[in-house]
């Protein structure tokens, strides 16, 4: 069984992990906190003092932090992953990042002989624990069957996608247009308000019809309060947008100008809201 070392145990992170320890992969994890471990007591995974520690004794890194600069701190500070990762071992960023950070990343690794896959995820902490998140990979074909066992422990689909980087690139599109389906499903509802349909009775609708979205699914979930939302919005959504707006100005990809002011528009009503 491949040897995987986890960091990033987080609500979506912490089930991913469970999952791999249970499918009987020998798991070392490490985090900040030593609350965070705790969790994993009634397990067989390893705790360890560091990432570099952590990275000895794995085959496979897999990275489920928030940001650019987590990915790039637990990766090459001086008792970081590629301090203690031998060569032919594998890098599996989840974490939702920039694609030139994986590339700088797998630029950094290939000296030590280390792999980088790219491998957003989608779905939650409910998906991770059931096992049915949905990974989008971006990688060499020989790396990406490498790892697939150990992603098949907590995610279906997984797809691959193409050439490092690729996986971000697809994970930065869903997020940018589950953004601006958001604003399409509040003005939805009200609009139904106001034509004397009640909301949830039109959510019911949504959630059998053609015209539903998985952003109406979770406006009505919310009972069509949105400030549940805000701080995702003002910190996830917000910085993929972000990051999905440079990757097109930098590769001179023309954006679709009605989705990006439709996801504009969601970001305000979090900003107004506050």
């Amino acid at each position: 069984m491949t040897r995987v070392g986890f960091i990033g145990l987080g609500s979506q992170g912490a089930p991913m992990a469970r999952r791999i320890v249970e499918a009987g992969h020998p798991l070392t994890i490490w985090a900040r906190r030593p609350e965070t471990v705790e969790p994993f007591a009634d397990t067989a995974a390893t705790v360890a003092r560091t990432p570099a520690e952590l990275a000895a004794n794995s085959d496979v890194v897999c990275l489920c932090v928030v940001s650019d600069a987590d990915v790039e701190s637990v990766v090459m500070r001086d008792d970081g992953v590629l301090a203690g990762l031998a060569a032919g071992g594998v890098i599996a960023i989840h974490a939702t990042v920039h694609p030139d950070t994986c590339r700088q990343i797998a630029a950094r690794a290939i000296e030590s002989g280390v792999e980088v896959v790219d491998a957003p995820v989608s779905g939650g902490g409910i998906a991770a624990a059931e096992g049915k998140l949905l990974v989008m990979v971006g990688g060499d074909d020989a790396v990406v069957d490498r790892v697939r066992p150990v992603f098949a422990t907590y995610a279906d689909p997984v797809l691959h996608l193409g050439s490092l980087g690729s996986g971000q690139m697809a994970k930065l599109l869903n997020n940018l247009l589950f953004t601006a389906q958001i604003t399409v499903a509040t003005e939805t509802y009200d609009f139904a308000a106001r034509l004397g349909i009640d909301r949830a009775a039109m959510a019911e609708v949504l959630a059998n019809g053609s015209g539903g979205s998985r952003a109406a699914g979770v406006v009505a979930g919310s009972a069509f309060d949105l400030s549940g939302l805000r701080q995702v919005a003002a910190t996830l959504l917000a910085k993929d947008v972000g990051i999905m707006l440079d990757v097109a100005a930098r590769t001179g990809a023309t954006e679709p100008p009605h989705v990006v002011d439709l996801a504009h528009a969601t970001l305000a009503q979090f900003t107004d809201g506050e």
